[in-house]
């Protein structure tokens, strides 16, 4: 067809039908909740086999999936095809640890909360777990790993096998001549002036069989990067390359190495040189999922840039800038503030990325920077009411957003303890609204 590429139109996706699975963190009837149990940052692993939540009390506490996957080979998966079987993915408590600790500058006179901002698991190891958690200032590096628990099961030695005046058989001394060699080749030789006080045998605890059955999971912390940010941490990003990551606040952005606690490199600074010229602040920062040279990162006037590490070492000018025209006559005293986009997120294959305002989520090709492919309203029900949200300030909350694994719908929370789902390939119209909570039946679609 003259060399031109024939492509495919993808179906839209069946809707999901949602059923309520698991709660966690279960509390007993009239219990308070506690402010510094209240979950900050949750993160699922690339395999979703595992799942981390982090709390204002700085604890971060794991759960891992235990329901059966039937890995019965090809035959079985065309089996599977034809009848499949839906379970529901069941976790367990796996282990919990105190991640952050409240501090305190004394050079800025600042108190530093131990609230966990963002949970980023990294690339496992010899069977060991691997994450990053952050508060405001400090990011940790923790290593989670089974280790095996060495129990005494023996303690002492069988009498029956004491030598001599009721010595034991380790009290053997084996008498060298002067030119090193052994003078009885039996060392059953016991030494006259070697031996216990009567009845002293029977006191003494030697450990002789050792059993390592159980394990335990440990939590250490390999690597503390701290004192890098004068502002408050609002994202932490892994690299593909497994070596690197970033951490971006409102003014800043450094890239570190895993191994190396003590030294960054400032790749992005917005900061103007009078602060009182300062008109948008980085809000997040996440890399791309395959290509290790390129990051993007969103602001608070509702703009996305995409750069390339590879053009210079101080990333200050973009390869790709993103953002939406607001039409002329709908600009108001609040665009600029539901604009700001609190939340981005890459689809698995690097192509789209997905953004959080306060209104909308919105849908962005990378090779199309015109403006987003797709728009997801979320609070509209919530403009004419703009005004009274600014004064209680909850017009500054934010959300953020998520892509599913298979790159077809995308999800966002909401006020009510709610979330939406959307639906986001070609002819979709899947739109449905959640309640988190325990009654599976309380939801709209």
């Amino acid at each position: 067809m003259n060399g031109g590429e024939v492509k495919e139109v993808e179906a839209p996706a069946e809707p999901l039908e949602w059923r309520f699975s698991q709660v966690f963190g279960e509390r007993t009837a009239g219990e308070e909740v506690q402010e510094v149990d209240i979950i900050s940052a949750i993160e699922f692993d690339k395999t979703g086999d595992h799942l981390a939540t982090g709390d204002r009390g700085g604890r971060v506490v794991l759960f891992e999936r235990t329901d059966k996957r039937d890995h019965g080979g090809y035959r079985r998966d065309l089996e599977m095809m034809d009848h499949p079987v839906r379970t529901h993915p069941e976790f367990r408590y796996k282990t919990e640890f105190q991640s952050h600790e409240p501090e305190f500058d004394y050079l800025k006179s600042l108190e530093i909360e131990e609230k966990i901002n963002k949970i980023r698991w990294c690339q496992t190891a010899n069977n060991a777990l691997f994450l990053l958690s952050t508060n405001d200032k400090t990011i940790k590096f923790w290593k989670i790993q089974e280790k095996k628990v060495k129990k005494i099961c023996d303690m002492n030695i069988d009498p029956s096998k004491a030598t001599g005046n009721g010595n034991p058989a380790c009290s053997i001394v084996k008498p060298y001549v002067t030119n090193g060699g052994c003078a009885d080749r039996s060392y059953g030789y016991l030494s006259k002036d070697f031996s216990f006080p009567a009845g002293s045998f029977a006191a003494l605890h030697f450990p002789t069989v050792v059993h390592s059955n159980e394990t335990s999971l440990s939590a250490r912390c390999r690597r503390i990067y701290a004192h890098a940010h004068d502002y408050h941490i609002n994202s932490i990003s892994n690299n593909s390359d497994g070596e690197t990551f970033i951490s971006a606040d409102d003014l800043r952005i450094n890239l570190w190495n895993l191994e190396i606690s003590n030294q960054s490199f400032n790749i992005v600074d917005v900061k103007p040189t009078n602060m009182e010229d300062l008109t948008e602040v980085i809000t997040s920062a996440e890399f791309h999922p395959t290509h290790c040279n390129m990051l993007a990162y969103s602001s608070s006037k509702g703009s996305i840039r995409l750069i390339d590490l590879r053009q210079s070492a101080l990333c200050d000018s973009h390869a790709k800038l993103f953002e939406g025209m607001e039409a002329p006559n709908s600009k108001s005293f609040f665009t600029e503030i539901i604009a700001s986009i609190s939340d981005i997120k890459f689809g698995k294959d690097g192509r789209y990325i997905l953004s959080r305002d306060y209104m909308n989520l919105k849908l962005w090709d990378i090779n199309m920077d015109s403006g987003p492919v797709a728009t997801f309203q979320v609070h509209e029900y919530l403009r004419p009411k703009l005004c009274d949200l600014y004064e209680n300030d909850s017009i500054f909350d934010k959300f953020e957003c998520c892509l599913s694994g298979d790159g077809t719908r995308v999800a966002t929370g909401s006020y009510s303890n709610l979330f939406r789902v959307f639906g986001c390939t070609a002819g979709s119209t899947e739109a449905t609204t959640l309640e988190a909570s325990k009654n599976p039946m309380r939801y709209v679609s």
